[in-house]
């Protein structure tokens, strides 16, 4: 049991090359920070399955409102492969293990449509990864690569649900192309928390993945405000339910800030917030 769960801890404190947009969960929303607003993530992720463990981190995420309604995104990860050796898959997880710089995923988050009383958001979040990532070692894709959803989301309340679908494009020998989607409901408890589940699926991903067969997975997962809304850990973890037997964690820090943040903190703690940064606040993305 310990040895079976050591990989698994090593991939949640260290982070995957598997991780989705939507920390801390794989399924994504269509809300982009506020204008003059920032968005930092410190964290790691594992997804893996029989065939091989991927894990992004140390990895940092951040994200700048850098116009009304539009995102700008980038993270940087550290990676590693964990190939199982496992004769019953081959060709596919068979080599050494490895560790090093992973594939930079930039992208552009934009809210075609803002949420009414009776209409939900909608948008898009549109990523480009870049082959930053030791090809030979299995660390990157050795090509651009690109993530194209479409996410919708509808509050009510303390309830809050999204979800949606894109097509992950991926032109590389031993990849596939593959649709994927998902739908999260969660609920702020209290001050402290806000939890949740989903369901996530994806198609097959090729060979050169441990995702090697398609997978429908349910998480749970949440945050917990050390701050609110200033700072935040995130923590995910789930599992297959059909198709391949797939693990995905996530465990991170949020911080966020901005103008607007920092004067409504001034003005409850009695302060001059008027320096344009003040202090942070609390608020993804994987290689499959």
């Amino acid at each position: 049991m310990k040895a079976a769960w050591a990989p698994l801890f090593l991939a949640i404190v260290f982070g995957s090359i598997s991780a989705w947009a939507g920390p801390p969960f794989q399924t994504d929303d269509p809300d982009p920070v506020d204008f003059h607003h920032y968005e930092f993530y410190a964290f790691g992720n594992a997804d893996g399955t029989g065939v091989e463990m991927d894990t992004a981190g140390p990895a940092a995420e951040f994200n700048w409102g850098i116009l009304p309604n539009t995102q700008f995104h980038i993270i940087l990860p550290a990676a590693s492969i964990m190939p199982s050796n496992n004769v019953n898959y081959f060709p596919a997880g068979v080599g050494p293990a490895a560790f090093g710089l992973g594939d930079i995923e930039i992208g552009v988050k934009y809210r075609y449509i803002k949420e009414t009383k009776h209409r939900p958001m909608i948008g898009t979040f549109t990523m480009i990864e870049v082959p930053s990532g030791n090809y030979n070692l299995g660390l990157g894709v050795g090509k651009v690569w690109a993530k194209l959803p479409v996410w919708v989301q509808k509050s009510f309340g303390p309830w809050t649900t999204y979800g949606g679908a894109g097509e992950q494009i991926v032109p590389q020998t031993g990849y596939k192309n593959f649709t994927y989607g998902g739908w999260l409901l969660q609920r702020d408890i209290g001050k402290k928390w806000t939890l949740g589940a989903e369901v996530f699926s994806h198609g097959a991903e090729g060979l050169a993945t441990p995702q090697i067969r398609g997978s429908t997975l349910v998480d749970f997962g949440g945050y917990y405000y050390i701050r609110n809304p200033g700072f935040q850990v995130l923590f995910c973890y789930g599992h297959a339910v059909a198709g391949l037997p797939e693990t995905y964690a996530y465990l991170g820090l949020y911080w966020t800030w901005g103008k607007d943040a920092e004067k409504k903190d001034a003005a409850m703690n009695g302060i001059d917030g008027s320096n344009g940064w003040g202090h942070l606040s609390a608020g993804t993305g994987t290689f499959r």
